[in-house]
C-alpha cells in the first residue's frame, strides 16, 4: 500500500477532484496505473466517485457564508484560548501574590539576620568588658577578703537572753 502515499498519486487525485484531468495528466495516469495494478480498482472507484459528485447540483451558498465561516472559526481559537488561557490567567493571577509573599519573607531573614547580628555584637561587648573587668589588677586583694565574715556580723544582733531578761524584771 506505499503507492497510496505515492505525491503524484495524490496530486492526480485531488486534481481529478476538482476538474477533469487533462491530457497530460491522463497520459501521467495510465504510466502510473501501468506501473502500479494493484490501485486500477482504487482509481475506478475515485473515477466513479467523482462522475457521480460532479452530476450534483452546486448547494447554494448563503450570502454571508465567509462571515458565517469566519466567526466559527475565531470561535473555536477563542475556545482552544479559554481553555490553555485558564492556567496562563492563574498562573498571572498567582504570581503577584507569590512574589509579595517571596519578598516579604527576604525582608524577614534579613531583618532576622540583622537582629542576631547586632545580638552577636552586644553579647562580643559584654564578654570583652568582662574580660577587662576579670583582669587581675582591677580585682581585690584576696587578704581583704579574709575578715569579711567578722565584718558581716557586725550588722547583726544576737538574739536576747531570755533568762537574763527574766531577772532584770
Amino acid at each position: 500500500m506505499e503507492s497510496m502515499n505515492d505525491p503524484l498519486y495524490h496530486r492526480l487525485r485531488e486534481s481529478h477532484w476538482r476538474r477533469k484531468l487533462i491530457a497530460g495528466e491522463e497520459a501521467e495516469l495510465r504510466a502510473w496505473l501501468a506501473a502500479h495494478p494493484e490501485m486500477e480498482a482504487d482509481w475506478a472507484t475515485e473515477a466513479g466517485l467523482g462522475e457521480v459528485l460532479s452530476c450534483l447540483p452546486d448547494a447554494p451558498v448563503p450570502t454571508n457564508f465567509t462571515a458565517r465561516v469566519l466567526n466559527a472559526i475565531e470561535r473555536e481559537s477563542e475556545g482552544s484560548r479559554r481553555e490553555t488561557s485558564g492556567w496562563t490567567w492563574r498562573w498571572r493571577r498567582l504570581l503577584p501574590k507569590a512574589a509579595v509573599a517571596a519578598v516579604v519573607a527576604a525582608i524577614g531573614l534579613i531583618s532576622y539576620e540583622r537582629h542576631e547580628a547586632t545580638q552577636r555584637a552586644v553579647l562580643a561587648r559584654n564578654v570583652a568588658t568582662v574580660a577587662d573587668v576579670a583582669d587581675v589588677a582591677a580585682v581585690p586583694n584576696p587578704g581583704l577578703m579574709q575578715d569579711f565574715e567578722a565584718v558581716r556580723r557586725l550588722g547583726q544582733t544576737p538574739p536576747a537572753d531570755e533568762e537574763l531578761l527574766a531577772l532584770l524584771r
